[in-house]
């Protein structure tokens, strides 16, 4: 886990070695709580006038906030917080909802676990509501278009993780963590959110891939000798080059890349699966690593073209007043 010492209070950083050992958080996901944390004690110490109010909010440092400060936290306070985050930071409704996540589980810990807090103010803490959109993902045929865009230097190894994407549901943090080791027996072993392990069966698509990737994949010299994914550096692939790369051939497959990403070819492999495959939920929740099953089921939405084949398929829907049986 990232050490972040020097930046926040002991509670907080004890908090995030909490969510690292005991509730299994990923390092991406206490970032995250970091990143929240951090904005919501900057306003605390401008909304409580602890600092002058026209001090750079991001160069507020939050180190030296203490428990005796947070026992003073009220729930007024936190939806003064909300308000400050949607109105001046511009943050929708999910990013508000990810915050209030971060601030209850937070609070719980220090009222439940350490028992330092005489209340918890964010117990009746509501979260913003978010209007459930329908996932964008790549038809057939716009993912065999992605597919056939791959080329240059390192064709072989762009293609694999595009059909890797494409073919297993896996989330990016997943795809960049692969060892070689992990591929046997022509499936594959993740280990997703929550350090929770998954075995995805590999099907022909993705096996003949990575055949391919692994022909031209550098043995000497690569810094991450596990590494299955390396970039032109020899060290195991990024986040963040993963999504260069998606972007670039989204963009010469003639899509357009502010709509499609990493994350939306997740999308894709779940709703193709699901629509064409006709794959069976429990499955598909199992496949994608989903913890619950409503989380799965966003994937079953159907459209125009299937509620019109249901509407026609109605046995009456022919049928006309007069006309003889």
């Amino acid at each position: 886990m990232e050490d972040y010492t020097e930046s926040i209070p002991p509670f907080l950083n004890d908090f995030f070695i909490y969510l690292e050992t005991i509730k299994g958080k990923s390092p991406n996901t206490i970032k995250s709580y970091f990143y929240d944390l951090r904005v919501f004690f900057r306003f605390y110490k401008i909304h409580k006038k602890l600092i002058p109010s026209d001090t750079d909010f991001d160069a507020i440092d939050i180190s030296d906030i203490s428990l005796e400060q947070i026992n003073t936290v009220t729930l007024t306070d936190l939806y003064s917080y909300l308000s400050f985050i949607s109105r001046s930071r511009e943050n929708i409704a999910s990013s508000r909802a990810r915050k209030v996540a971060s601030l209850k589980s937070l609070f719980n810990y220090l009222f439940t676990k350490l028992n330092v807090l005489d209340t918890n103010p964010a117990s009746e803490l509501e979260s913003p509501k978010i209007l459930k959109s329908l996932p964008r993902y790549l038809n057939i045929t716009e993912s065999k278009n992605l597919l056939s865009a791959i080329n240059g230097k390192y064709s072989a190894r762009d293609y694999a993780i595009i059909t890797l994407f494409l073919n297993c549901g896996m989330r990016l943090s997943e795809l960049v963590s692969i060892d070689l080791d992990d591929i046997s027996n022509n499936q594959l072993t993740i280990i997703g959110k929550g350090n929770k392990e998954r075995v995805i069966p590999l099907n022909s698509a993705c096996l003949d891939a990575i055949a391919e990737y692994l022909k031209v994949r550098p043995v000497n010299g690569v810094k991450d000798k596990k590494a299955m994914f390396v970039s032109s550096r020899k060290q195991r692939i990024s986040n963040s080059m993963v999504h260069s790369l998606v972007k670039k051939y989204i963009r010469e497959a003639g899509l357009d890349p502010r709509k499609y990403s990493a994350h939306k070819l997740r999308h894709t492999a779940a709703t193709l699966m699901y629509k064409h495959g006709h794959v069976d939920i429990r499955a598909l929740q199992e496949l994608l690593g989903h913890e619950s099953i409503s989380t799965t089921e966003i994937y079953t939405h159907l459209d125009k073209q299937q509620l019109r084949e249901a509407v026609d398929s109605n046995p009456i829907s022919d049928f006309k007043a007069g006309e003889p049986d």
